[in-house]
């Protein structure tokens, strides 16, 4: 199929490197495995802080631009077979997927849209009945983690859904992980405010709780928070806190196959594709059993999962793997054989390809 992509909050090719940047690249990777066309169709953000009138006028009317802009540029040519719109929620309504597929007659998709009825009476009324509009229109919509699931299926019933598990392309850690060094840590992650940097405190204050053991911790990332974010850090010795700055791709691959541990609590993390990664490079994960984490992290097969919010926990988590060998090296097999071989590209084309032709049907793709 030729099919149109759109990521509402951040375009695949956006330059500030992300999560959501990542996940949409990677699903246009798993539907071109499949042996589809996949052309991102605009690259308008939606995204608005407030739900001023004043902001979201303007992008309406853009959006508006960029479907007259769509479909006249589709005239001519092949139309898409298919409309695919990523992580549409109540800051970021697709505001162009559903009347281009409206007015084409094709089918819509979407993949981790989510709704939260404690929106619907903060002044994101309107944005919230556009989001239930496009999942209802959806001949699918996949959701990434249980949570997004439950609360598109109760506020909105009507819908079609389908569990698409978060997944990575594994091809930079092809390689079986060499002995790491069991007591470098690393943790691989932004430094800018709110879920981030408490992530960030919670893991200084656990670390203090442990300084007498033996370890260090490597930190890639960087962002607007960086000097409080080392002002968190600052009564550990220089030597014991290794700063790596923003690092590309095949780098943060490279340091991760070094260490022994990935330490993250991640508070409200919406799953954490980063948790992935440690783990295709063979590490085992220290994190919370909050939010989406327990998606991609197995408790006590390919991790440690604490309590929310309990920094004791977390921190006696850490001091158990530090000190139990065995427990460690199990724990690393076993997350690098669950990523390879059920969360890599290969697994995820595969899966969401099922999916399609489940809800598309074959006679749609033998047309």
């Amino acid at each position: 199929m030729k099919i149109a992509f759109y990521a509402p909050l951040k375009s695949p090719t956006h330059p500030v490197p992300s999560g959501d940047r990542l996940m949409a690249r990677q699903i246009m990777a798993a539907l071109g495995m499949a042996g589809h066309r996949v052309e991102v169709a605009s690259e308008l953000r939606s995204f608005t802080a407030t739900p001023d009138a004043g902001p979201r006028g303007e992008i309406a009317r853009q959006a508006e631009g960029e479907v007259s802009r769509l479909l006249d540029g589709w005239q001519g040519e092949p139309l898409p077979d298919l409309w695919f719109t990523y992580h549409p929620y109540y800051k970021t309504p697709d505001l162009i997927g559903p009347p281009i597929a409206g007015h084409l007659s094709i089918p819509y998709v979407t993949a981790e849209a989510s709704y939260s009825r404690r929106h619907d009476d903060n002044g994101w009324g309107e944005n919230q009945r556009l989001i239930a509009n496009a999942v209802r229109l959806a001949a699918v919509n996949l959701c990434f983690t249980e949570r997004d699931r439950v609360g598109l299926v109760d506020a909105i019933p009507d819908g079609r859904y389908e569990r698409f598990l978060p997944f990575i392309d594994t091809s930079l850690f092809a390689q079986p992980p060499s002995p790491p060094d069991p007591r470098r840590m690393i943790s691989v992650a932004m430094l800018r405010k709110g879920d981030k940097f408490e992530s960030y405190v919670m893991l200084a204050k656990a670390l203090d709780l442990i300084r007498n053991e033996d370890w260090t911790l490597t930190i890639i990332g960087d962002g607007p928070m960086r000097a409080e974010v080392r002002a968190l850090f600052s009564t550990f010795a220089d030597d014991r806190i290794i700063w790596r700055g923003e690092r590309t791709a095949p780098e943060i691959a490279a340091e991760l196959a070094t260490a022994g541990i990935y330490v993250w609590p991640g508070n409200n993390e919406a799953y954490g594709l980063a948790y992935l990664e440690a783990q295709a490079a063979g590490l085992p994960v220290v994190a919370q059993a909050t939010a989406g984490v327990p998606e991609v992290v197995r408790a006590g097969v390919t991790g440690l999962l604490t309590p929310a919010g309990d920094v004791e926990a977390y921190a006696n988590a850490i001091a158990r793997l530090l000190n139990d060998e065995a427990q460690r090296r199990s724990m690393a097999k076993a997350a690098h054989r669950f990523v390879h071989e059920e969360r890599s590209l290969g697994a995820a084309s595969k899966q969401l390809e099922t999916i399609l032709r489940k809800h598309l049907g074959d006679t749609y793709y033998e047309r």
